[in-house]
């Protein structure tokens, strides 16, 4: 791998779009609709939305699987299109599930298929792949594929990804379906990559995923960028978005309340929670202040301001449309 050093985009995506043209349908289907996106390098960059988001066919046209419709995309300042050999040679893909693995043959020989698939030579082969072997912790495993766990079988996939020790990492919701054990090791496996330079684009429908292992996480929904943020501040999201919760003491004190802050421009919601409580999403930067005032000025004086998570931002932002929030 390269040094991967932060400071310059290891990923570049400008107004791109991708259509597909389908037999009996009048118009296209578009997948990706203008986005631009910039990845930099040394860091994990999330891609969070829902089925059909066009997550996929982002990650297929970075690994020059697809070619885009029109706009433009680099990898390492190489151009996806004109480039796609230098392109292959930075990059491991991790698609998941069985796609790629070979069911009749063990760990090694499906990595010594993929190694000449690569064209790398067999004396680097050699020695390359019993170290990635080793790496994902499948060293003493000696079964065919076939035979494999879920999580066992992600392992592979990224061994395999690991092989050409790329520059870049482009994982495409590599833990569903694992169990809490095998994902935690997977993500662990993730951050060593990372310090040793790649940089790694995760899909994911994952919010505790996203928050755990990200630098940057990027919403997408109908092909569109929605917004980019670190999972764990969440810039100016975290401060559009926020969460009161006001103890009254009395239930129907909690639905006066609740009734009269659900009127207002600024609230998004208003709930009674354990029948006493009002639990208040406002939206605006100013809205938390006007609330308390509010709140406040109507007696209350048992509140608290809470940033919302991930998984609550998301909701907001795009819908709770095939998300994952553990």
């Amino acid at each position: 791998m390269t040094d991967g050093g932060r400071g310059h985009a290891a990923i570049e995506v400008a107004a791109l779009r991708r259509e597909y043209r389908l037999r009996r349908a009048k118009a296209p289907v578009v997948a990706l609709d203008g986005l631009s996106l910039t990845v930099q390098a040394g860091t994990v960059h999330g891609l969070l939305g829902p089925n059909g988001a066009g997550k996929t066919t982002l990650c297929k046209i970075l690994a020059t699987v697809l070619v885009p419709t029109s706009g433009t995309a680099r990898v390492g300042g190489w151009d996806v299109v004109r480039d796609a050999g230098e392109v292959r040679r930075r990059i491991g893909l991790v698609l998941g599930g069985d796609r790629g693995l070979y069911a009749k043959l063990t760990v090694r020989e499906n990595l010594e298929f993929w190694a000449a698939m690569y064209g790398m030579p067999r004396a680097e082969a050699s020695v390359r792949i019993p170290s990635v072997i080793a790496r994902v912790g499948l060293a003493d495993v000696d079964l065919h594929v076939e035979r494999f766990s879920r999580g066992m079988k992600q392992r592979l996939h990224l061994a395999r990804g690991l092989l050409p020790r790329p520059e870049v990492l482009i994982l495409d919701e590599p833990t569903t379906g694992m169990d809490p054990v095998s994902a935690r090791a997977f993500r662990d496996l993730v951050r060593e990559v990372v310090a040793d330079g790649a940089t790694v684009l995760l899909t994911t429908h994952d919010m505790a995923e996203a928050e755990e292992l990200c630098d940057e996480v990027s919403m997408i929904d109908g092909g569109r960028l929605l917004a980019t943020s670190s999972p764990r501040a969440l810039g100016e999201l975290m401060t559009t978005y926020e969460r009161i919760d006001v103890r009254t003491g009395d239930p129907s004190a909690a639905t006066r309340l609740r009734d009269e802050l659900a009127r207002r421009g600024d609230v998004v919601s208003a709930v009674v929670r354990d029948d006493s409580m009002v639990r208040v999403e406002t939206q605006g930067r100013d809205a938390v202040a006007d609330v308390l005032g509010a709140v406040i000025g109507a007696g209350f004086t048992q509140v608290s301001v809470t940033a919302p998570s991930l998984d609550e931002v998301y909701v907001h932002v795009i819908g709770d449309r095939g998300m994952d929030v553990k």
